[in-house]
């Protein structure tokens, strides 16, 4: 991609898993990344920025978009996938629990999601992706884990909202939504029993191909012609990788 059309994409959680994934395969497609996570290490391509922070603080969404700017800038893609996972019984969950899960996974949203479409509207055009989960909308009594449900669902819902504010600013809002995925968040004693619920490929690529391929993808429509058009139908696509991992998408604009 030459250096007159180069894209920018933001990702966050994005030093494992999932995240790690959508860093190199933007960068294979020759995006230039902003990529940020609690631990993630200083990188030697010119074309990486990363920045360490806690996505659930404003001050790192202020210094994420900072960054973005002033080193390559412009702003194309916000990849929100910096999640937090946390099953246990309803009756067993803390306050810690909570206030983990609420703020990476809707805190974090939020903060970094504002500021982004801010920049975006200067250019009247963006394209926003959220990673939910389909224990979301699919609970499973092998696999209790409502703060998810709840965190997550308030992602899909967000998102929901986002694509009609802004279908007619330019601006693309989008939801992936992840099955059964063997990350670095789910700690080694849990695969068995989370294998169990559906087969899953030993890896993150599905989610990543997923994710990614809705942004590379040409959008379904104008976004200058109305918000009803553009973003109320929410379309559901089925993503499998060798029959072993599904991803279910929504793409609302």
């Amino acid at each position: 991609m030459s250096e007159r059309v180069r894209k920018v994409v933001v990702v966050t959680g994005g030093s494992q898993g999932i995240g790690a994934g959508l860093v190199a395969g933007y960068r294979r497609q020759g995006w230039a990344v902003v990529a940020t996570s609690r631990t993630i290490v200083p990188a030697s391509d010119a074309d990486l920025l990363t920045i360490d922070g806690d996505i659930s603080d404003p001050a790192t969404a202020d210094r994420v978009v900072e960054g973005a700017l002033e080193r390559f800038g412009r702003i194309d893609t916000l990849v929100n996938n910096a999640g937090v996972y946390v099953a246990k019984p309803f009756t067993d969950y803390t306050a810690a629990d909570y206030a983990r899960a609420v703020g990476v996974n809707l805190a974090g949203f939020f903060w970094l999601t504002q500021r982004v479409i801010t920049a975006m509207l200067e250019r009247r055009s963006g394209h926003v992706v959220n990673v939910s989960a389909t224990l979301a909308d699919f609970a499973d009594s092998q696999t209790p884990a409502v703060l998810t449900a709840l965190t997550k669902g308030g992602l899909a819902s967000a998102t929901r909202s986002l694509a009609i504010e802004y279908a007619a600013h330019g601006i693309r809002v989008n939801a992936v939504s992840p099955g059964v995925i063997q990350t670095p968040e789910h700690a080694p004693e849990s695969y068995d029993s989370l294998a169990a619920l559906h087969p899953w490929d030993g890896s993150a690529r599905s989610a990543t191909s997923s994710t990614a391929s809705s942004t590379w993808s040409r959008p379904r429509s104008s976004p200058d012609r109305s918000c009803t058009s553009t973003a109320a139908r929410a379309r559901a696509a089925e993503d499998t990788v060798g029959g072993l991992s599904t991803t279910r998408a929504s793409y609302l604009g």
